[in-house]
């Protein structure tokens, strides 16, 4: 059987229990839409029949066309007949059934990446639009450190304990390697700050963006600890330690149908 890197059931439980408080902590969520939106909306064409994949609350507005959401759970809002729960590597619709395909945050955590991939692409009908935003990079490079250093300290070794992230060079690469045409993708750092690293741990939480990684083991307590005071070090004269998000940003298009000769 193949090991697969992400709990997808886990993950299915973390959306779902994050969606009640996520409007409080969803800043980050809000960036990736708006970006989205304002990219979407440069393309001077109309897109009749669209696909909301994933994330935890929709990215494209209704309007007069279709606008299909597959999520990992329904949050208390959604529009009936409008959600499919559905994991993004495994897309229950028939091919080419729409026009553009959109997904905010979603796709950190695939684990079939190049496979959901060629999926959206087999949804697209020809010249249809697929647009994504997801952290990646060396988003949360400074969490990392910290647990890395921590454990490797007291107990002579080091676990994952956050998410394998998909770096920024690879990104076009993919949606190539998937069949899409004209593949771009670009980044976008953010950085925020934090008082401590349990505060980043309530943000991540709040977000259901705790780790989901299939093979993980919990955190000691004095590793924990020790994973606090060396972020703490890392602090500005403020008393704020910088936290570094990448947000990929990745484009292409299903190609043409070719015409006989």
């Amino acid at each position: 059987m193949l090991d697969l890197p992400f709990d997808a059931m886990l993950r299915r439980r973390r959306h779902i229990s994050a969606t009640p408080g996520f409007a409080a902590a969803g800043f980050l969520h809000d960036r990736l839409a708006e970006d989205l939106r304002e990219r979407a909306a440069m393309i001077a064409r109309p897109f009749a029949d669209v696909l909301d994949l994933g994330g935890p609350r929709p990215v494209w507005p209704a309007g007069d066309g279709l606008v299909v959401r597959a999520a990992l759970g329904a949050g208390p809002t959604e529009p009936a007949g409008r959600l499919v729960v559905a994991d993004e590597d495994g897309l229950p619709f028939a091919d080419a059934s729409f026009d553009l395909v959109v997904a905010a945050g979603s796709l950190t955590t695939v684990n079939d990446l190049p496979g959901a991939l060629v999926g959206v692409r087999r949804v697209l009908r020809p010249d249809g639009l697929f647009m994504a935003s997801f952290v990646g990079g060396l988003s949360l490079v400074e969490l990392r450190t910290c647990l890395l250093e921590a454990e490797a300290e007291l107990t002579g070794g080091a676990g994952r304990h956050t998410a394998p992230m998909v770096e920024a060079a690879q990104a076009a690469g993919l949606l190539a390697r998937a069949g899409f045409s004209m593949p771009v993708a670009d980044v976008d750092r953010v950085t925020l700050r934090y008082a401590s690293l349990f505060g980043l741990f309530d943000d991540l939480a709040a977000m259901g963006a705790r780790s989901v990684l299939a093979d993980r083991r919990p955190l000691r307590r004095d590793v924990l600890i020790n994973a606090a005071a060396r972020f703490a070090a890392m602090a500005d004269p403020d008393g704020k330690t910088p936290v570094t998000i990448e947000i990929l940003h990745v484009a292409g298009w299903a190609p043409m149908l070719k015409r006989p000769a």
